[in-house]
C-alpha cells in the first residue's frame, strides 16, 4: 500500500482580458511506491527517453545504464523513498531519494511529464522529497543534474540549492564524462 499526500494541479485559465490566471485542477495526490510497481513505469520510461534525446550515448553509456546503476531497493524506506504525484489515475511527476550518507539524501529522478510543465510540479516534488528525507532523520540533500537540463538549474538555485559545481569545474580538473551540476541543500530549521 502507498502513503498518499493530497495537493491540486494548477492550470493556466486565460481570463477575458488576455491575461492568465491560475485555477485549481481536481486533487493531484502524492504516493510512496516501490520503483518496480507499474505505477512508476510510464514515469521511468519516460525519464530514459528524455535522458537518451539530451544525451545520447556518453562516455559508452547509455540513459538506461544510468537508469539501472542503483538498485530498486536503495529508493525504499528506512533509507529512502521513490515518490510520484497522481492525477486523473497518471502520473504527472514524481522523484526519489536515497542515503548518500548517514546525514545525507540524494534525490535521484526528479522529473514531470512533459505536458504538465510549466506548473510548478518539479517543484513541489521537490518539497515533498525535502519533507520526507527530513522524516527519515536527513539533514542535508546532495543532488546532481546533467549539463543540457537547464531547467533543473534553475529549479534547484531558485529553492535554495547551493551549487557546488558546473561542468565547466569538471572540465578544468579533468575529471572524466560529460561533467555534471553539483547541489547541496541543508534542511534542518529551513525544512519544509
Amino acid at each position: 500500500m502507498s502513503a498518499i499526500t493530497p495537493g491540486y494541479l494548477a492550470s493556466p485559465d486565460p481570463t477575458p482580458s488576455g491575461s492568465v490566471r491560475t485555477v485549481a485542477a481536481p486533487a493531484a495526490q502524492f504516493r510512496i511506491v516501490d520503483p518496480r510497481d507499474p505505477i512508476a513505469a510510464p514515469l521511468l520510461a519516460d525519464l530514459e527517453r528524455e535522458y537518451d534525446t539530451r544525451y545520447g550515448v556518453v562516455g559508452g553509456d547509455s540513459a538506461s545504464t544510468e537508469m539501472n546503476r542503483y538498485p530498486a531497493e536503495r529508493f525504499l524506506t528506512p533509507e529512502g523513498a521513490f515518490i510520484v504525484l497522481v492525477h486523473d489515475d497518471s502520473v504527472v511527476a514524481g522523484g526519489a531519494f536515497m542515503r548518500f550518507d548517514a546525514r545525507t539524501a540524494e534525490f535521484k529522478r526528479i522529473w514531470t511529464r512533459t505536458d504538465h510543465r510549466g506548473r510548478g510540479l518539479g517543484k513541489r516534488v521537490l518539497t515533498e522529497l525535502e519533507r520526507r528525507a527530513a522524516e527519515l532523520g536527513y539533514a542535508e540533500i546532495f543532488l546532481t543534474t546533467g549539463p543540457r537540463q537547464p531547467e533543473a538549474v534553475a529549479l534547484y538555485r531558485g529553492t535554495g540549492y547551493t551549487h557546488l559545481h558546473t561542468p565547466e569545474d569538471d572540465a578544468q580538473r579533468g575529471t572524466r564524462g560529460f561533467g555534471v551540476h553539483g547541489f547541496r541543500k541543508t534542511l534542518g530549521g529551513n525544512a519544509p
